[in-house]
């Protein structure tokens, strides 16, 4: 390992990798194709030997081990184009630091991938859009269109992020961890490679749940482990001699203050979740889908075959980042044994490295363990309050007063305050804990601009998202009752009608107070709405109620969340699209919705909810593990994955909640004037987008200072609403009510059900004849030390 930054790490490999044996008529193929597109000789971005020492080929032959040749040499070719593409665009504009002139150059690539084939393109000017006419041509016709239009948006998003990276490069900024994994799957392609395994498995997932949760999991997931695992090999060859920012070691050696070896290993931590995700996603989430979408034999069969096709991916891109030229691995790993006659079956050899079960369960299987043995409702005092870094003054509503009595008042009406009619343990809340509670405080720091009438809407839509997000985890998470939890999403739906909003145009008698309160809130809310704005609004309400559903699934598992699976769902649980889609409201269609779809809209937002929801978990954390046996707290979820105790993850959840806020203002001070040229947006438009961002602001000052000023966190006040309504810990059943709504008040619910709910359960088996229940090493207790030690 002379000369290298770092020690390549001990990787989980659960998949032996494959070759497939058409190998070689794929490279012969690709070569001469290559050259035919104009990008080997004269092209100044390779010759013929660089092509030869990266071996795209054999990636292929290992990523795609049971297709035909003639498919293998089609995939073959668009991962040369692809590599050709970034190579091409690195000499031309990120050396050169050319953002008007990349763009100008990315804007033309679109125009090659009609959404009908046989559709007449542009002459192509230069070897990467000759390659993306003729692959383009090659591929479509076998697919559908679904297919097609997922494929083109990640195929730009893979060519338009780019942007995004030299953007980064002319400010020398470094992303924080969130923001950088985010955009490293538009950049890194793993999304358009997953898009490949579709084509090349014969194996298109169906329509209807495409872009379902399961879906999106197994995608997301697949793609951060392939680009964290390509940040490892690649982090020399792009710090020392591309001037790279985008990469994940150095992005966890900057956030954590580490050394580079620390942040190589915490890297490949992350690698080892995000896989184990993927594979909880497969054993748990895509039976229930499949059952619940009524999927035939032989659209369950293509999914599964889909996923399969994303595990030898996995296992084969490993396999060839140990072997290629172009990355570190000590000089290729098995260079020189002979990857064409390399036998599949072998029991030793290169990527065999997967059936050593051994290896593999000391290497992952203590954090696995962890993930799933978390001890509910240990003691861990009053809930720590950091320095919070917030620059935006918070300015309150002078309605307050009235919209507290106004709160209370409808909340009573709707029939919040007592317990509902044949449903155990539904008494979750009573005047006083509303009172305590004080959404209004909340409304009137995000909306201070707000008439009366503004005012109240707002704090009983908040006020109503936080008794959902408190009833459901006592209600169903109590009895395990993820069924009735789902039965409950759907009657919620049927009170939000799209068509004919404003006459309650055949929606159902409410039963419960949930319903009541939803009915209210929808009429009032969508009277000026159009239909699509309606439908809009309705997926955000389903959005977050389908959060709350994770929720019991995972505390019904006892599952501590992966950190990034949290972070992205903490989102919808938090309510946050419904919060924008409220905010949007007024633009109307003054503001092209593409330019809220855009990368830069969506970092701003996701930047300023992140902010706010570890914000929730920080204030919220003695009440959701100490009192409700939580498993959902940003804090709680840091501790698991470095192993660490509460100071240390504490401060990086403060850490990641400064970087958060503070690319919230870089993307608002430099990025979003790019976003409005690129678009040539009108100044009216601007105008509408500049308040948005001060409406951002005012909704991130406007939680901290209601999390301040309420009393539902201190411990005095856990302890006096520990024996209200609600209150169940004491009978093993749960915390004494949710940690709050999202929508926009940054606090969360908590299922309460804590595994087993006995307090003193380690979520190990004891006893005669359990020994062998510790499948793990006890040397793989210490694995996340160096990091640990870093934050303690």
């Amino acid at each position: 390992m002379a000369g290298q930054p770092f020690e390549l790490p001990g990787f989980y490999l659960p998949y032996p990798a494959r070759l497939n044996t058409h190998l070689e008529k794929a490279r012969g193929h690709s070569k001469e194709w290559a050259r035919g597109m104009g990008m080997l000789e004269g092209s100044g971005i390779w010759e013929e030997g660089d092509l030869d020492a990266h071996d795209y080929a054999l990636l292929c032959a290992y990523t795609h081990p049971d297709c035909s040749a003639d498919v293998l040499s089609l995939v073959t070719d668009w991962y040369v184009w692809v590599f050709f593409f970034d190579d091409h665009f690195l000499e031309a504009f990120k050396r050169t630091q050319d953002r008007v002139g990349g763009k100008a150059y990315l804007d033309r690539l679109p125009l090659f991938m009609p959404m009908e084939p046989g559709t007449p393109v542009p002459e192509p000017t230069n070897p990467v859009e000759a390659g993306l006419a003729d692959l383009w041509a090659r591929t479509v016709p076998s697919m559908s269109e679904a297919w097609r239009a997922r494929f083109r948006e990640n195929t730009e998003h893979l060519l338009n992020e780019s942007l995004w990276e030299l953007s980064n490069i002319n400010a020398g900024r470094l992303p924080n961890p969130v923001e950088y994994i985010e955009m490293r799957r538009k950049v890194g392609g793993a999304p358009w490679s997953a898009g490949l395994v579709e084509f090349a498995a014969g194996a298109e997932v169906p329509a209807t749940v495409a872009r379902s949760r399961p879906l999106r999991v197994l995608k997301d997931s697949f793609s951060d482990a392939v680009h964290l695992r390509n940040d490892l090999f690649s982090y020399q060859r792009e710090t020392e001699e591309e001037g790279e920012l985008s990469n994940g070691v150095l992005v966890l050696e900057n956030f954590l203050g580490c050394g580079t070896q620390e942040a190589a290993d915490a890297v490949n931590d992350l690698i080892t979740s995000r896989v184990q995700q993927f594979e909880n996603t497969v054993l748990t989430e895509l039976p229930v889908l499949f059952a619940e979408k009524g999927l035939s034999p032989r659209e369950c069969a293509d999914v599964l075959a889909y996923a399969k096709g994303l595990q030898d991916w996995q296992a084969g891109g490993h396999e060839w980042h140990m072997r290629s030229s172009r990355y570190m691995n000590g000089g290729g790993e098995g260079v020189g044994e002979g990857a064409r006659g390399w036998s599949p079956f072998a029991c030793g050899g290169v990527g065999t490295s997967g059936v050593d079960v051994r290896r593999a369960m000391a290497v992952t299987g203590a954090k696995r363990l962890r993930n799933f043995t978390h001890q509910p409702y240990r003691k861990v005092g009053p809930s720590r309050l950091p320095d919070f870094y917030m620059p935006f003054a918070t300015m309150l509503s002078p309605y307050l007063d009235g919209a507290r009595v106004n709160a209370v008042e409808w909340a009573e009406r709707m029939g919040m305050l007592r317990p509902q009619a044949g449903v155990p343990l539904s008494g979750v809340w009573s005047a006083e804990k509303l009172a305590d509670y004080d959404f209004p405080l909340c409304a009137a720091g995000l909306h201070p601009d707000a008439t009366p009438e503004e005012l109240d809407l707002g704090s009983q839509w908040l006020t109503w998202g936080t008794y959902g997000d408190d009833y459901y985890p006592v209600v169903f998470g109590a009895t395990r009752d993820i069924a009735g939890a789902k039965a409950c999403n759907a009657r919620l739906s049927a009170f939000m009608p799209v068509d004919d909003a404003a006459e309650g145009a055949a929606s159902p008698e409410p039963a419960n107070a949930m319903e009541r309160g939803l009915a209210d809130l929808w009429r009032r809310t969508t009277e000026p709405m159009d239909a699509p704005a309606r439908q809009l609004f309705r997926d955000s309400v389903e959005v977050m109620t389908a959060g709350w559903i994770w929720e019991l699934e995972n505390q019904a598992l006892h599952h501590i969340p992966d950190p990034v699976d949290y972070i992205e769902m903490r989102r919808a649980t938090f309510g946050s699209d419904m919060t924008m889609s409220l905010s949007r409201i007024g633009h109307g269609r003054r503001v092209p919705e593409e330019v809220y779809r855009s990368g830069t809209m969506r970092s701003l937002e996701n930047a300023a909810v992140d902010y706010a929801t570890l914000l929730n978990d920080v204030f919220s954390y003695q009440k959701e593990i100490e009192y409700e046996g939580e498993v959902h707290n940003g804090v709680l979820v840091v501790q698991n994955f470095f192993d660490c105790d509460y100071p240390a993850a504490l401060a990086i959840v403060h850490d990641l909640m400064t970087s958060r806020m503070r690319e919230f203002q870089h993307v608002a001070a430099d990025e979003l004037p790019v976003l409005y040229d690129d678009f040539d947006l009108s100044a009216e438009a601007r105008e509408l987008l500049d308040g948005y961002v001060k409406e951002l602001e005012n909704w991130m000052s406007g939680i901290l200072t209601w999390h301040q000023g309420c009393r539902r966190y201190r411990e005095e006040d856990l302890r006096r609403h520990k024996g209200g309504a609600g209150a169940r810990r004491e009978n093993g059943v749960g915390g004494s009510i949710g940690g709050g709504a999202g929508i926009g008040v940054g606090a969360k619910g908590s299922t309460g059900v804590g595994g087993t709910g006995i307090a003193g359960w380690s979520g190990r088996p004891t006893g005669l004849g359990t020994s062998a229940a510790r499948v793990v090493p006890r040397a793989a207790d210490g694995m996340a030390a160096q990091v640990r030690g870093r934050h303690r």
